[in-house]
């Protein structure tokens, strides 16, 4: 056995181990699929029910295969329980100060016609609203380090009966994340995120916030009157100066900030700073928050959020997420939720312990990258599964057995 093969057999095995705590207390069968589904995904680098088939190199009809996938797909959401078992095996890694980004993405799928509740999706490519689906995902990260923590993803339309708004789809992915990590972590949310009833919930919820303002809120101050933001901003000075470094296409540019400070001010119940931010634009960026730290640390922490916007474009790009084929509701949610599964197995799983960091290595070396490995290594480590489980099956094809005939047979030396 050479030494790629010693190596995708260890792969094989924690990602094992890895299904198994996703499909705890379910039956055999659907053990199995998600098994399977979690090695084909990293094996075809695709989440096409076709490709993952091929890579599952079975002993039988590969239109077998695909049905067998699609027939399970379909027959169970596993969302809740994908998002439940992955927060809270990550609930340890997560301090008071870890940020917990909140993004609402979205996969776009123009030509769909016989998917299960299309909706409208803002394509930001073509500038114009068109058929696909919302997700909403959560993302931990620490402002100084550069690993990830994918906590939560789930897919949904808005046109599936039963779906109540998006605002209730936001505060349901805070309430699952923050029942097993215990009021831990600054929760981040981008514009949009201001909304009265948003910030009022997360301040019911004794949550820490930094949310992005619209420049059209309006906020009560200690005295009970109501003051537009414009009218605000007239009385903020900005002291403080910041230098910060921003990663542009190809290069990096830095660029000199003012910032300052506005408080006790309220929305609803809730108490909040307004920080003023000079210096990207024209216009002052806006943040609201609870929390009791600098102005250039809230920055910070608003801008660590920018480095979990990385994962959703590393999804759509290494698997190919928008290329999904599934047209029944469950399945396309469940697509989502066992990529989220994948991405956790590259992002925490693998560095866990000191034998997995050892393989990681490996891992990374069979990436073969020209150059050295990127600040978000998911790449090269997918690629690195990718080369070590191309060609490689599922499990280990059973030798055929040899029957014994009773034909007389010469030995020729």
């Amino acid at each position: 056995m050479n030494k790629d093969n010693i190596i995708s057999n260890k792969i094989k095995r924690q990602m094992q181990i890895f299904s198994g705590k996703l499909s705890a207390d379910l039956s055999k069968t659907r053990k199995r699929f998600i098994s399977q589904m979690i090695f084909g995904i990293q094996a075809s680098r695709d989440i096409k029910l076709s490709n993952i088939s091929r890579s599952l190199d079975e002993d039988i009809k590969l239109i077998k295969t695909e049905n067998r996938l699609s027939r399970n797909m379909q027959s169970l959401d596993l969302t809740d329980k994908i998002n439940i078992t992955l927060t809270h095996d990550a609930a340890n890694r997560i301090t008071k100060d870890t940020v917990l980004a909140l993004d609402l993405s979205d996969v776009n799928k123009p030509f769909a016609k016989k998917m299960d509740y299309l909706a409208g999706v803002w394509n930001g490519s073509e500038g114009k609203v068109g058929n696909g689906y919302w997700i909403a995902e959560v993302t931990a990260a620490q402002v100084n380090k550069e690993e990830i923590t994918p906590l939560y993803s789930e897919l949904y339309s808005c046109q599936k009966e039963g779906f109540e708004s998006e605002n209730r789809q936001i505060l349901k992915a805070i309430s699952t994340v923050n029942e097993k990590i215990k009021n831990k972590g600054i929760w981040v949310l981008d514009r949009g995120g201001d909304r009265y009833i948003l910030v009022e919930e997360l301040g019911k919820m004794n949550l820490s916030f930094v949310i992005r303002c619209k420049g059209n809120r309006d906020f009560t101050d200690k005295t009970g009157r109501i003051r537009k933001i414009a009218d605000i901003l007239k009385s903020i000075d900005c002291p403080e100066k910041y230098t910060a470094q921003i990663d542009k296409e190809g290069y990096t540019e830095t660029i000199a900030l003012e910032l300052g400070r506005k408080g006790d001010l309220f929305i609803g119940d809730t108490k909040v700073s307004l920080i003023v931010i000079k210096g990207f634009s024209s216009m002052p960026m806006l943040l609201i928050t609870n929390v009791d730290k600098s102005c250039q640390e809230l920055l910070e922490i608003y801008l660590t959020r920018w480095k979990c916007e990385e994962s959703f474009r590393f999804l759509k790009q290494e698997y190919k997420l928008e290329d999904v084929r599934v047209r029944r509701y469950a399945s396309l949610r469940n697509t989502v939720a066992l990529l989220h599964g994948v991405f956790y197995f590259l992002s925490v799983y693998l560095g866990k312990r000191l034998r997995m960091n050892i393989l990681l290595k490996k891992i990374l070396e069979k990436a073969k990258r020209f150059f050295q490995v990127p600040v978000f290594r998911q790449y090269a480590l997918a690629d690195g599964i990718y080369r070590l489980l191309f060609n490689t099956p599922w499990q280990e094809k059973p030798k055929r057995p040899v029957f014994d005939t009773g034909q007389l047979e010469f030995g020729f030396i």
